[in-house]
């Protein structure tokens, strides 16, 4: 009842093709593809062609480029996100993003900047007409 916390459940990916357990430090860049999940401690970039999910216990110092990233662990650095980034509850994010989509879950921690990303398909070209006869208009003395 009071003062019980709620039990947290495991962050889950559909499937993980590669994983870095929580006893392991890697010290340099990682690239590949597919869905990669962290549970223990990168000191260095990621450069992934698919998906990430950031354990509680996992830990980033650098830049990641990725297409959808999960982050209940802790970021230290700019990240790159394609498509849909989540921070999580326990998650935190020291840096900037530049994301598609973007999920911040309550009591999760952010500091830096935001981008959003928007592809040039759902963009409308602006009316510069419309726009400079509106602007006469305003400007016209009455």
């Amino acid at each position: 009842m009071f003062g019980k916390k709620k039990e947290e459940k495991p962050v889950k990916s559909l499937s993980i093709d590669s994983l870095i357990g929580e006893n392991i430090k890697f010290i340099g860049k990682i690239e590949g593809s597919g869905n990669l999940r962290i549970d223990g401690t990168i000191e260095g970039d990621i450069d992934y062609n698919g998906n990430i999910t950031l354990g509680e216990s996992g830990e980033v110092n650098g830049n990641i480029l990725c297409e959808n990233l999960i982050a209940a662990g802790n970021i230290k650095g700019n990240i790159v996100v394609k498509d849909e980034f989540t921070l999580l509850p326990t998650g935190a994010l020291i840096g900037d993003m530049e994301v598609k989509s973007l999920i911040i879950h309550e009591n999760a921690k952010f500091q830096g900047n935001c981008k959003m990303i928007t592809t040039t398909n759902n963009l409308k070209p602006l009316n510069t007409e419309k726009l400079n006869e509106k602007k006469q208009e305003v400007e016209k003395p009455s």
